[in-house]
């Protein structure tokens, strides 16, 4: 089984993918393996390099530097994500071919990027809002503005609720929470 795990940044879907991880299942972190084609393809660094030239110092990505260009221009975004939607999703494919008996593809981008044909069932994980800000500024160690500005950049809450066969809230603690990712794993008998 294979299961698509989607929602915007600061939602949650840790909790979650770490529960997939503790019943044995396989989890692909896009974002990771984004971060890990990062050091590693250099197919894609040529083509992020060539369309955003000035993220790139003495050949090499400045990542904070990227996000400020994309997040704060839609188009930037949706050609930043052409270019590596397909890498992340030719690694996703290498990585699922030795056919786990039950895997997770985490991907903010599961619909656009095509990996959600790949998958069983898709969920969604949400939040309120100040909490997924709060969750950033912890996590990363941006600012505040920064942090609202990825979240700004990202479909909201309505677009993933409509496009996912399951809806999970992260709106309270994070043991209530884990409490209803357990509950949703064996209603479905995702073992």
């Amino acid at each position: 089984m294979i299961l698509g795990i989607t929602g915007g940044t600061g939602c949650g879907k840790t909790t979650l993918l770490g529960l997939i991880r503790q019943r044995g299942g396989l989890v692909l972190d896009c974002d990771q393996i984004y971060h890990e084609l990062l050091s590693s393809d250099q197919a894609m660094l040529g083509a992020m390099e060539a369309r955003f030239p000035s993220a790139f110092s003495q050949g090499e990505l400045k990542r904070k530097k990227l996000g400020q260009i994309v997040f704060a221009d839609p188009q930037a975004l949706e050609e930043l994500n052409g270019i590596t939607h397909r890498a992340v999703r030719a690694e996703v494919l290498r990585r699922l071919s030795a056919k786990p008996a039950l895997a997770a593809i985490d991907a903010i981008g599961l619909f656009e990027s095509g990996l959600n044909a790949l998958c069983d069932i898709t969920i969604a994980v949400t939040a309120p809002l100040e909490a997924r800000v709060a969750r950033l500024m912890a996590r990363d160690g941006i600012s505040e503005s920064y942090a609202r500005s990825r979240i700004a950049a990202q479909h909201d809450e309505s677009w993933y609720r409509s496009r996912c066969d399951f809806v999970l809230e992260n709106n309270g603690s994070q043991t209530d929470f884990q409490k209803k990712c357990i509950a949703f794993l064996d209603a479905e008998g995702i073992m």
